[in-house]
């Protein structure tokens, strides 16, 4: 009788669990020799990037020495020749000999950015605050070329930067973007091959997921304080939690964190200083501009720029930290009868509002309307001062050193949008003592309009 087949002898696993071993685990400690550079660390580079990040990235060697092959200290200009214009292939920026695929190793070891896309949440307002930030890439890496992202009001303002190479208009706060305008511009930002790419949205893992597809080197963004930050940073390089979801109240500083970021000492690059905001007015903007207000019956240096009328249009340029920053023209009216030497003029967002200005002021009142920022900073430009609420038009006061009274719902607001008015010979506050913009005292705004009387003697 025949025997029935034995079973195959079962193959073992590849992996076994050791047996447990009684014996102490021994760990081998090298001494190792301290040297000037050991010794000497930055905060700075302590500081774990991101606890979501790689858990065995301790940070940079502190005891790698830098030579010849990576020079030490800030970036030099681009060293590339300039574009040839009759060249077919245009998207060859390289020159002949130029390795590709090795340019980007030691720009990450030294650090250096050549390319840097800034994504700005909000409007006109957020966007001026954010040119002192653009001018601090400039000096922190010379030779970079900034782009940036913005809503279609907040596009308008580059036109007094001449720091910004490229302003595309993406409104990073619509929550449900279209399918087909979000990919294009995925594939547009990843194109351009960003070494570094800076966010002022706060960051949840939706936009987080926006920047990583970039594919850009280092991803800095703001993220959210609570919950909704939640898996954010696996996907940024460096993130600045936020006081609370909305930066825009901070005011004038709302982009401390990312500056202290960005101006940070590395290695031998001392610590960049933040500028106060300056910007710069083209000739062509001047132009157009002085046409309109000669049409409204005044000269260059002898009126003064009434700017914050109630009104609905988006054209009114307030923060978006501070919703009470529109006063009613009967307030306007008051204010303005007391006015002595200048001619008052009004800049209205949009003409609807030029019969309520008519009806409330008065038939001969000079009417400029005017909608961008860059036409409103000309207009400042050839005044002898502004009056105005929290809008645009203060900071574009002070930006061009201008004499300027600016009325605040409170005291508090106007520490946080105008932190250094005492300071300031040329700029006076005046604040609200109930905490509302329309209770304002029009006897202090007349008291302060001494500050217009050296524009006078210059007339």
């Amino acid at each position: 009788m025949a025997s029935l087949p034995q079973s195959p002898k079962p193959i073992s696993p590849f992996f076994k669990t050791p047996p447990f071993s009684t014996k102490p685990l021994v760990f081998l400690n090298f001494p190792t020799r301290p040297t000037s550079k050991s010794l000497d660390v930055s905060v700075n580079l302590k500081k774990k990037k991101s606890s979501w990040l790689d858990p065995f990235d301790d940070g940079e060697d502190t005891n790698n020495e830098y030579g010849s092959l990576f020079v030490d200290g800030k970036q030099e200009e681009d060293p590339r020749p300039p574009d040839n214009p009759d060249n077919p292939y245009g998207f060859l920026k390289f020159p002949m000999g130029y390795t590709v695929e090795l340019a980007s190793l030691p720009l990450k070891i030294r650090g250096d950015v050549r390319r840097c896309c800034c994504v700005v949440s909000g409007g006109v307002y957020e966007n001026l605050l954010f040119f002192p930030t653009i001018q601090l890439l400039k000096d922190r890496y010379p030779g970079v070329q900034v782009d940036v992202l913005t809503t279609e009001r907040g596009k308008q303002t580059y036109e007094l930067n001449k720091n910004v190479r490229w302003a595309n208009v993406y409104d990073p706060d619509d929550h449900w973007p279209e399918p087909a305008e979000y990919t294009d511009m995925i594939g547009l930002l990843k194109g351009r091959y960003y070494d570094m790419i800076l966010s002022t949205k706060l960051a949840g893992l939706g936009h987080a997921a926006f920047l990583f597809m970039t594919t850009a080197r280092d991803r800095v963004s703001y993220i959210y304080p609570n919950v909704n930050s939640a898996g954010a940073g696996l996907m940024l390089s460096e993130t600045f939690t936020a006081e609370n979801t909305n930066l825009s109240e901070l005011g004038y500083k709302m982009y401390d964190q990312m500056e202290d970021w960005l101006g940070r000492p590395f290695r031998s690059v001392p610590r960049t200083p933040v500028l106060p905001l300056r910007v710069s007015v083209s000739r062509r903007l001047k132009e157009v501009v002085a046409e309109k207000y000669r049409k409204a019956g005044v000269e260059t240096g002898k009126f003064i720029v009434i700017h914050g009328i109630e009104s609905d249009s988006k054209a009114s340029m307030q923060s978006k930290g501070d919703s009470d920053s529109l006063l009613p023209l009967t307030k306007w009216g008051q204010i303005t009868r007391g006015i002595r030497g200048f001619k008052p003029v009004y800049v209205i967002p949009h003409e609807k509002e030029r019969e309520n200005v008519e009806e409330f002021v008065g038939d001969d009142t000079s009417i400029v309307f005017i909608t961008t920022p860059g036409q409103l900073a000309a207009l400042i430009n050839d005044s002898a001062g502004v009056i105005a609420t929290n809008t645009a038009a203060i900071q574009l006061a002070n930006a061009r050193d201008k004499p300027s009274i600016g009325l605040f719902s409170s005291e508090e607001k106007a520490k946080l949008f105008v932190p250094d008015a005492e300071e300031k010979s040329n700029c006076v506050i005046v604040a609200s003592k109930t905490g509302s913009l329309a209770d304002i005292n029009v006897g202090a705004v007349k008291n302060a309009m001494q500050v217009f009387e050296g524009s006078l003697a210059l007339v």
